[in-house]
């Protein structure tokens, strides 16, 4: 066999192994894009049920809100009305969520999806923020003015310092709630499970496909 007919079966052989292997790559880069996808839609029924607890919870906080009003219970009406509205809020970013989760596609590029998934992150982080600011009024929504008139010494040694501390509980937690503080143990301690964990392992995964973009 001459030399021109081995460099040329030489060619040929390097060609096809180029081939296959940008075909081992994108297979590769499918089935991460697959994974990814599929670690998504696996936070969906959580933020569905949520939804629906959470709307009909707010029917419930309005009624009774329509009730105080009537009867004038200034502290549970303050209270509650507070409570209602960072829930509705909350509700509103799951929706806004749930529309980012079905927008994400296995066929959009790295740089789309990377944009959506910054988006949940960052609406996780700020409806758990909202949650957390609910706190003090848990501590505040069975008071009266009988209760503050006639409640004794005890009841100003129990309460002032309670409501204090859900009070600064609330703001800390607003305040220090942020993803440069997700390896410490509080923040894992918050943000684990089907509303945090699927998050982070698609991130992992979009490392992986442009890792396998620049190889």
């Amino acid at each position: 066999m001459e030399d021109t007919e081995i460099l040329n079966l030489w060619k040929v052989y390097d060609k096809k192994l180029e081939e296959n292997l940008s075909l081992n790559k994108k297979n590769a880069e499918d089935i991460t894009k697959i994974k990814l996808h599929s670690h998504l839609l696996s936070m969906k029924p959580m933020k569905i049920f949520t939804i629906i607890v959470g709307i009909l919870w707010v029917v419930f906080v309005d009624i009774l809100i329509v009730i105080a009003f009537k009867f004038g219970v200034s502290f549970f009406l303050i209270s509650a009305i507070i409570q209602v509205l960072l829930t509705k809020l909350a509700i509103g970013v799951y929706v806004y969520q749930l529309i980012l989760i079905n927008r994400v596609d296995i066929s959009d590029s790295i740089l789309a999806t990377q944009e959506k998934i910054a988006r949940l992150k960052s609406s996780t982080i700020w409806v758990t923020k909202l949650l957390f600011l609910q706190f003090p009024v848990w501590n505040t929504f069975y008071w009266t003015q009988a209760v503050w008139e006639n409640g004794g010494i005890w009841w100003y040694v129990i309460q002032i310092p309670l409501t204090a501390a859900f009070t600064y509980l609330a703001i800390w937690l607003f305040v220090n709630i942020r993803y440069e503080n997700r390896n410490k143990k509080w923040f894992g301690l918050i943000f684990r499970g089907k509303e945090w964990t699927p998050l982070m392992k698609s991130m992992e995964i979009l490392e992986q496909i442009e890792e396998y973009k620049r190889k």
